[in-house]
Formats: C-alpha cells, structure tokens, sequence
C-alpha cells in the first residue's frame, strides 16, 4: 500500500511515483509486561486529555499549533493536507550533485522507495531520470511532502532500475563539531602509509561481501525465547570480550592487523 501518491518534477518533465517504505523492522520485537506476580500481562498506554483527564480514542485526536498566550488552534487533517505547498504532490527537484558532497549528519533514518506509475506513459521518464542519474553517477536533492507533513528535504538517488528517496535534515537541525577537542600527534610517512594497507586490506565492493555482517543479539534472543517456550536450559554467559592489547608499537600493530586482514580474506 503507498505511503504517497504524486509526481517528480524534473524540469518540465513529469514522473509519476508512489511512495512505498523500503526498510522493516529487523530485531525480535519484545513488549512491555506486568511481572507482579506472575501477570505477565501486556503494558498499554492510554492517551489522556490533560484537561479533562479522560482517555480519547484515535478518532478524537487531532493537531494543533500553541500560541505563546498558551492557546491552541486546531488544524484538521484536510486543512493540512490542502495546505498551498508546492511539494504537496509534487517532489521537487532542486539540485544535482555527487553523493559524496551530502554531509552524512544530513542523512536520516527514513528511506523510501519510488515506485513508477502505474499509466504506461509514466514509465519513460522514470526509466530516463534513473538512467541520468546512473550515467552521471550523481543524486538528486529534492524537497516534498506527504500526509500533511511538513516540508522535508531528501537525497534521490537510483538502485538498480528503481529510486530511492532518503530523508534529509534540514542544516539548522545539524549541530557544529565546535568545541569538541582535537586530538594532536605526531605521524610518520611509515604509520600513514600502514593504516592505508590496513584499509585496502578491509575493502569490500558492498556489504554483503562482509562474512560476519549480522545481527547476533537477535540470533541470540530467538534462542533465549526457543529455549524458554520449550523449557530447555541455555548458557547465558556471555562470550569473553575481545580486548585490545595495549597499544605499545603502533607500526606493529598496524602491520599485524593487515596481515590478519589478508589472511581473513585467503590472501
């Protein structure tokens, strides 16, 4: 089911997209329970008038904006979503440029897919804006909006033959590294030139090239819960964490852990 329905304006070209969610959640989820007693009964929270003190049930609430004399005024979900914004029904292309150029602080959690439409017309300029942005090896800094929200950035860029559509924070929303100390030391050409073996040693082409790359609290919570539905026991030690040594010669241990890298890699 879309999130959203409208288009990209590109130029004076038109794409007609839907917005679908591209990510879902990834751990067992666990819930809040009563333990007095064994309840074990599911927590819930109410949504309580402070006024009155009554709880109120989703179709009751609603939105509105306090004014500094402290009174509300009431928005209603039609009035938000026929406010006059451009970026209403439309994503808008504002600018074009390298991903690497994005301050990855800007990059938020939200991302989305950007479905083509359905209309056969509407499936050459999707094809056409994903394959420029492809050739250029570039994204799209757009800005919309969705189900009366507020006017958001975002970063288009392609993924195979579709769009991805990441969230971005506006810059008065990024805070200043100012103020954080700077670390100072003395580096030789040597030490430099060991931790860039080190990286190329640790390079992959994508992610799934990593051999370790997944979640162990969640492998390790579905045992606990598999060995409690079946009444079985299970280690709960933990594995013994690994501790660096102490650092007493950096060229050394840069050399060591490229060698264990390569190694890792059958190099």
């Amino acid at each position: 089911m879309p999130l959203w329905s409208g288009h990209i304006s590109f130029g004076l070209v038109s794409v007609p997209v839907s917005l679908v969610t591209a990510t879902a959640p990834g751990t067992t989820p666990l819930h809040l329970v009563h333990t007095a007693g064994d309840c074990f009964g599911r927590i819930r929270y109410r949504k309580i008038c402070e006024l009155d003190g009554q709880a109120v049930t989703e179709h009751e609430i609603g939105r509105g904006y306090e004014l500094p004399s402290g009174t509300i005024v009431p928005l209603s979900d039609d009035e938000l979503d026929h406010l006059p914004l451009a970026t209403a029904r439309t994503i808008e292309l504002v600018g074009v440029l390298p991903a690497s150029r994005i301050d990855p602080r800007q990059i938020g959690a939200a991302s989305y897919f950007l479905a083509a439409g359905s209309a056969p017309a509407g499936a050459k300029p999707y094809v056409l804006l994903v394959q420029a942005l492809s050739r250029r090896l570039q994204v799209a800094v757009v800005k919309f909006s969705s189900r009366g929200d507020r006017e958001r950035l975002g970063m288009l860029r392609p993924y195979g033959d579709v769009l991805v559509l990441n969230a971005l924070r506006w810059g008065d929303e990024i805070r200043s590294p100012a103020g954080l100390p700077a670390p100072q030391a003395d580096l030789g050409e040597d030490e430099i030139a060991a931790a860039l073996d080190l990286i190329d040693a640790r390079s992959v082409d994508s992610l799934d090239d990593i051999p370790d790359l997944v979640d162990h609290y969640a492998q390790a919570l579905a045992r606990l819960i598999d060995a409690k539905v079946h009444d079985r026991s299970l280690d709960l030690e933990p594995p013994a964490a690994r501790r660096p040594a102490p650092l007493v010669d950096l060229m050394a241990a840069l050399q060591q852990s490229v060698d264990d890298a390569r190694a890792s890699r059958g190099e």
